[in-house]
């Protein structure tokens, strides 16, 4: 009797494994239909965060005019100049009238931005020391919690799963996208929160001094509002909407990451993988956690970002038990970049052999196979160096009102962000993807 070849075996397996997909399907959508029903079971108590009409409307009008003064006249050499990153006023950014004590102020500010703004892992701590000081400032644990996933991402990259499907350079690539993106932000918002905390300390607001750091016109009406009423839900939304207009010239329509990144079929792949999930772990327990999350669809599109920042500023703020949970985990739990952070039943920091050049099956949902060792998920400062912060282009991206004060309009709670179940399925998916690409020899490790 002839013995199977081994290619009939390898058949045979993945025969096997394709007669299993529809019962895993089955699986999948059980899963995230109870997802939705432990969201729902969460939303009941949940309190709804509300934008101020009287506030919006004081807004509006205090925007116009400097939305006015942003756009030069049609045909001048100032209108040829703004209309890649736009420009600012001199007249506005000048500190030619600040005093003393103020450049003083600016100088600080801008010494602990940049001592800060180092890595990933610094950044992070950064915004979380900065909420435990001022708790109205709701931004600032979104902040945290949104930086420590772009940390996990970044070591992703370096990981056990992504290196078996991702190139060096295309890695490489990505990181700098993330660590570029992440670092920006940092240096845009940081000081707006430091230059809040120094008004708070010599008692008097100090919004003017907002242009010695490069901030948009747009964010100065925000912050002199917030300084005399304290909204934390209008100020979120205004720095959501900020933030993301920040980087749309500067990281999402730069030629080289549009290029090498967004345009690559790879972060296609991510895409359909669901790699793209923000996650906040709430529950953490002996070999297991719960993750409230949702997934941002297209990074490409302004207006998805925005909404979708909108989005887990509901499901942070307005669901007590993702609260509790999410800022318990952030206070007894420092940021390291890896996985482990969260989850150290599925994941280690170092490696509990060499690696091993043929992956195999080590998932079943978001638990280990009997026996199999935990996924290779490496802390920050074993995966990347830091890399020197370059400058950002200068310009300012606020010209127009109506369509900034669109996104004011309400702060609606997804329908579902119970992801437990989903991000298990995701890390599932990366696998099988692997083993498929070990199996057609489509890509070979470098």
């Amino acid at each position: 009797m002839n013995k199977p070849s081994k290619r009939s075996g390898k058949v045979k397996h993945w025969f096997g494994r394709i007669a299993a997909w529809p019962g895993a399907a089955v699986h999948y959508f059980v899963n995230k239909w109870r997802g939705r029903a432990v969201s729902k079971k969460l939303a009941q108590s949940s309190e709804r965060l509300l934008l101020s009409p009287v506030s919006l409307q004081e807004l509006s009008d205090a925007w116009k005019p400097l939305a006015m003064a942003a756009v030069p006249p049609a045909g001048t050499a100032e209108m040829e100049a703004s209309q890649s990153l736009g420009s600012i006023d001199s007249s506005f950014a000048s500190a030619a009238s600040f005093q003393e004590e103020e450049r003083a102020v600016v100088a600080r500010i801008r010494e602990q931005t940049k001592r800060c703004n180092r890595n990933n892992v610094t950044r992070t701590a950064a915004y979380l020391a900065f909420y435990r000081r001022h708790p109205e400032v709701h931004w600032a644990f979104l902040a945290h919690m949104v930086s420590r996933n772009g940390g996990w991402n970044m070591t992703d990259l370096q990981g056990e799963l992504l290196p078996r499907l991702l190139h060096r350079a295309q890695r490489e690539a990505t990181f700098g996208f993330l660590e570029r993106a992440n670092a920006l932000i940092f240096g845009d918002a940081y000081p707006q929160l430091l230059l809040y905390e120094a008004g708070m300390q010599a008692g008097r607001e100090l919004t003017h001094l907002l242009p010695a750091f490069g901030v948009s016109r747009f964010m100065a009406p925000v912050w002199s509002q917030f300084w005399r009423r304290r909204d934390p839900a209008i100020l979120t939304v205004a720095l959501i909407v900020n933030e993301q207009n920040f980087i749309e010239q500067r990281i999402v329509r730069h030629p080289y990451y549009r290029k090498h990144v967004l345009d690559a079929a790879f972060f296609g792949m991510q895409s359909l993988l669901q790699l793209n999930q923000i996650l906040f772990p709430y529950e953490l327990g002996k070999g297991s956690v719960k993750l409230g999350g949702i997934i941002l669809e297209d990074f490409k599109d302004l207006h998805e970002r925005i909404e979708f920042g909108k989005r887990l500023y509901a499901m942070l703020f307005s669901v007590p038990l993702i609260y509790e949970g999410a800022y318990s985990f952030a206070c007894a739990v420092r940021h390291t970049g890896s996985r482990t952070d969260y989850a150290p039943h599925l994941f280690s920091m170092v490696r509990h052999r060499p690696r091993q050049r043929k992956y195999r099956e080590r998932l079943e949902g978001c638990r280990l196979r009997p026996g199999a060792e935990p996924l290779y998920s490496p802390a920050l400062a074993a995966a990347w160096p830091d890399v020197p912060l370059e400058p950002a282009e200068p310009g300012d991206w606020f010209k127009e009102t109506a369509s900034a004060a669109g996104y004011f309009r309400e702060l609606a709670l997804p329908r579902s962000f119970e992801i437990t179940n989903e991000y298990g399925f995701a890390l599932q998916k990366v696998e099988i993807a692997i083993l498929a690409a070990q199996q057609f020899g489509t890509f070979a490790p470098k």
